[in-house]
């Protein structure tokens, strides 16, 4: 009897999580109506470079050094065949610039030898690309292929005070949002919560204040709100996102 009222308990506290989950979403939509890729490219190629240099690497400063890059070497082919010195010269100001450089070029002639030179559209292949660790941001935004959640580390910081994981391992929390939330959502909910990441969540001084998601934040620094239990939307929208 015991194990059976655990079961039970765990099964009610992982619905609410959901709930909450999906609360959390719908006012993330609201606040975010437009959730682009915060990297500018043009085609997946260009998608798959920008991806590689915003590696320990502020997506603004990727965003200033790739239209040098892409004029310069605009497709696969070009950037398969470059001069490294001149790769690397281009790229100096991302960081580890060595390294993306040369990860850049193995990937572009992997693409051009092994994928009829187009970016795969299946996660195994494109993560034998070196230099690639979001394929899921290339996935999404280039193809429409929502494979999974992609955690950088605003996504990492929100969910955790948000309540929605319990880890620290980016595997182990892109497995719980994606149980939590619906499928088409998966990555437009981490660039929302980069959004919100950026503007409102940070990682000192958070704006609690200002904050429109902390009645459904177990971390939110607001005395009024801790007798309180998060509000749990019940809207014909979150029946709609809800996961099947």
């Amino acid at each position: 009897m015991g194990a059976k009222v655990v079961l039970v308990s765990i099964t009610r506290t992982w619905s609410a999580k959901q709930q909450r989950a999906l609360e959390i979403l719908i006012r993330l939509k609201q606040l975010y109506p437009e959730a682009p890729c915060t990297l500018n490219y043009q085609t997946p190629v260009q998608l798959l470079v920008a991806t590689i240099l915003s590696a320990q690497c502020t997506d603004e400063r990727v965003n200033k050094v790739t239209p040098a890059l892409f004029s310069r070497f605009p497709d696969a082919a070009a950037l398969a065949s470059a001069d490294l010195e001149e790769l690397e010269s281009l790229v100096r100001s991302t960081g580890f610039y060595r390294n993306k450089a040369k990860n850049i070029q193995a990937a572009c002639r992997l693409i051009q030898t092994e994928f009829g030179a187009q970016v795969p559209k299946r996660m195994e292949q494109l993560l034998q690309l070196p230099g690639v660790k979001t394929a899921n941001v290339v996935l999404a935004h280039a193809y429409g292929i929502n494979v999974g959640v992609t955690v950088d580390t605003h996504v990492k910081r929100l969910s955790y005070r948000l309540g929605l994981t319990e880890h620290t391992d980016p595997i182990r929390i892109e497995r719980d949002l994606m149980r939590l939330l619906p499928q088409p959502e998966w990555e437009n909910w981490s660039i929302r919560l980069i959004y919100h990441g950026r503007a409102i969540c940070k990682a000192q001084n958070p704006a609690c204040q200002a904050c429109k998601l902390a009645e459904l934040c177990p971390s939110a620094n607001l005395p009024q709100l801790n007798a309180l239990t998060p509000s749990v939307a019940t809207s014909s929208e979150e029946r709609r996102l809800s996961p099947s």
